[in-house]
């Protein structure tokens, strides 16, 4: 071999080739805030046109504001779309607004937009049958629903309605597939409730989701890839409750975290943690189906 040849095939390995997004449009739902950011960050600063959604437009505009200048690729843009997920028309109009701005595909499309809500306080472990049938029981069945609409339901539906532009990326480029990234978590894997049943159960059924659309979707003709991230414990509106002026959270870092919540890695994730795994299930043309957990190792401590 050459040495041209050699310096060819080394340059393949670069990081910056291996994970060039430039001219991708991505769209991610609930994109202005948390782990959300995070993933509209690792797009757009490798070259992609990032559709960021919210039914919050202050968050949004706040999120291009800050955000979406002086990015490391200079290819990359944040773009604001409001939508509301669980509400099919709202849906149809973001697909529709993405086509009028002159998307012929959509490269990457990630269903991060979620919810949850307080669930049963089971404290001691050691309640009787009745005490624990009583607090289980006082749950309030709408806000279940509420839940599973957004972290399910939501998710099905934009996916459906994307997915003739998520095709036509291995149309426009035969060597790619568009590509379909849930936004689960590990409380969709842990056999723990964390006292928050509905949340957990809704994250089950959102990692099972995945699994069925990436068996519809891969057929020929359509050719998407649908794959799952699965966090752990992050910064985000969700765990912390609020978020900044940039529309970030923090988590501090402390023994805590190891010591109280056995988690190997004895700290919350990082942006970079999240980034990393996204631009893999995005990029690798050879993941399909799978459900990445990065979770720190909370699920081997909470199996």
């Amino acid at each position: 071999m050459s040495s041209n040849s050699t310096k060819t095939t080394n340059a393949k390995f670069a990081a910056q080739k291996l994970f060039d997004m430039t001219d991708w449009a991505c769209v991610v739902t609930g994109g202005g805030t948390g782990i959300g950011l995070m993933i509209v960050q690792a797009f757009a600063n490798n070259g992609a046109r990032v559709y960021v959604t919210s039914r919050r437009k202050s968050v949004l505009d706040n999120t291009v504001e800050k955000w979406g200048h002086s990015l490391a690729n200079s290819k990359g843009q944040l773009i604001a779309v409001e939508c509301d997920i669980t509400n099919k028309e709202s849906i149809k109009n973001l697909v529709q607004e993405i086509e009028r701005k002159g998307e012929k595909k959509v490269d990457v499309l990630v269903n991060n937009a979620g919810t949850n809500v307080e669930g049963s306080e089971i404290e001691k472990g050691d309640e009787s049958a009745q005490e624990l049938g009583k607090v289980l029981f006082g749950e309030d069945p709408e806000m279940w629903e509420q839940v599973y609409r957004t972290n399910v339901v939501g998710h099905f539906f934009i996916t459906a309605a994307f997915s003739h532009l998520l095709a036509a990326t291995s149309t426009i480029d035969p060597h790619r597939t568009g590509t379909v990234i849930n936004n689960t978590s590990m409380s969709g894997i842990t056999s723990t409730s964390q006292h928050r049943f509905s949340y957990n159960v809704s994250k089950g059924a959102a990692i099972h989701l995945t699994t069925l659309l990436s068996q519809e979707l891969r057929r020929e003709g359509v050719r998407v890839r649908v794959n799952s991230i699965a966090p752990g414990i992050f910064p985000s509106e969700m765990t912390v409750g609020d978020s900044d002026e940039t529309n970030k959270s923090s988590i501090p870092e402390s023994r805590e975290l190891g010591e109280k919540k056995r988690i190997p890695a004895g700290r919350p994730g990082r942006d970079e943690d999240i980034a990393q795994a996204v631009l893999m299930l995005a990029c690798n043309q050879y993941a399909y189906g799978q459900i990445l957990s990065i979770d720190g190792g909370y699920v081997l401590e909470h199996a």
